[in-house]
């Protein structure tokens, strides 16, 4: 599902690739047959206002949303094991799916990453691609009432999985959820995270479960910039 794919890419770190080639992705979401002509136009104005401005602010837009606080985090276990160690058995479980179907990743990404996540599902047939996004659709029913609480465009890249995957939420409850919880993203927030959490050098109390991060990107890039031509490129032979 070659959509995927693409929501992917603009859910990821924004860079000048996908900046330099807008126009081959607004063509490759306008074909796109998976989402609504509405919902069409609504990824084509989140990849303009991504992708409309000086690259360097794109950038710092996205940290803003999704590398401060936890609450908009771009680790999928993050929201549903948190720091226990449950969500290391998960990882485990999530990377033997990748390898039984032949998806390679860097040893060092993190495989709940969404953006990886949906990159899998992009080389899965529909139903089973499908069936792995409404798996998850209340966390991204939650990240897309969080996102549309702070007016950001990345919402529409949510919006555009939940249509995929089929699967209706309660929206009025979520933005009620929504409304009542407290930002982690301030500075007085973020001050408070760090002074709670202790710096261990060497092997500690968390050596056993799995690494946590403020930033929901991989340690690592995905991939080098150059292969993002290739999967603009590529589109045609899909």
């Amino acid at each position: 599902m070659q959509i995927l794919k693409i929501i992917s890419r603009l859910m990821d770190y924004p860079t000048a690739v996908l900046q330099e080639n807008q126009k081959e992705l607004i063509s490759l979401i306008r074909a796109a047959r998976e989402i609504s002509p509405a919902m069409r136009e609504k990824l084509v104005q989140t990849l303009n206002a991504i992708y409309s401005e000086d690259l360097m602010d794109a950038q710092e837009n996205y940290t803003s949303f999704f590398d401060r606080g936890r609450s908009l985090s771009l680790l999928l276990f993050e929201h549903v094991h948190g720091e226990s160690r449950d969500r290391g058995q998960a990882m485990v479980d999530l990377m033997a799916q990748y390898e039984a179907q032949g998806f390679s990743i860097n040893v060092r990404e993190l495989p709940d990453y969404i953006p990886l996540y949906l990159e899998f599902l992009s080389t899965q047939d529909d139903i089973e691609a499908r069936t792995g996004i409404a798996d998850v659709a209340h966390i991204f029913g939650l990240l897309k009432t969080r996102l549309e609480e702070r007016e950001s465009p990345y919402a529409n890249l949510f919006a555009a999985l939940m249509q995929i995957s089929g699967v209706t939420v309660d929206e009025e409850q979520l933005k009620q959820q929504v409304a009542g919880e407290e930002r982690d993203d301030t500075p007085e927030a973020l001050d408070k995270v760090w002074e709670e959490e202790a710096i261990t050098f060497g092997m500690g109390d968390n050596a056993d479960g799995c690494p946590t991060q403020m930033s929901g990107r991989p340690a690592v890039a995905k991939q080098p910039i150059e292969e993002a031509v290739h999967f603009v490129n590529a589109a045609s032979n899909s």
